[in-house]
């Protein structure tokens, strides 16, 4: 399994494609919840993914202060196999990749609330009460490094 980390400035149009590809299969259709899902964001990101042979298997992007939240935040994240450590792999490495671009000391995320677990691990702690974004439940969420 390969680690690719790109700024979008550096992405292909395949590989932007391809993730995009990936993001609306998830976001869009699997959870059918229709809303803006490539934005303005994606162009301050690094695009963080694992793939093999057959292409993407898990993905994140890593957002600088100020784009979405005061502190460097991580969004999208998406293991395609799901329950054999993808997730905590590319959270793994999103973080590391806020520290090393942005010299991040904290990361904000909005996770769906099924995934609270998955980030736990990775010892973000919850910072607001559930709420609704696009109809599915989030809750805010901060790792301090």
């Amino acid at each position: 399994m390969e680690l690719i980390v790109k700024h979008f400035s550096e992405l292909s149009a395949e590989e932007l494609f391809e993730i995009y590809k990936l993001r609306i299969s998830v976001f869009v259709v699997e959870q059918n919840c229709p809303y803006q899902e490539a934005d303005d964001a994606d162009r301050a990101a690094y695009h963080v993914w694992l793939k093999d042979e057959t292409g993407i298997k898990a993905y994140a992007r890593v957002l600088p202060p100020g784009v979405t939240f005061d502190s460097a935040a991580i969004g999208r994240v998406i293991a395609v196999k799901r329950r054999c450590g993808l997730g905590s792999k590319i959270v793994a490495a999103a973080v590391n990749i806020a520290k090393e671009k942005f010299g991040a000391d904290k990361i904000t995320i909005e996770a769906q609330t099924y995934a609270r677990r998955l980030y736990e691990k990775a010892v973000f702690h919850q910072t607001s009460e559930e709420f609704l974004e696009d109809g599915i439940p989030h809750i805010r969420m901060q790792l301090t490094l």
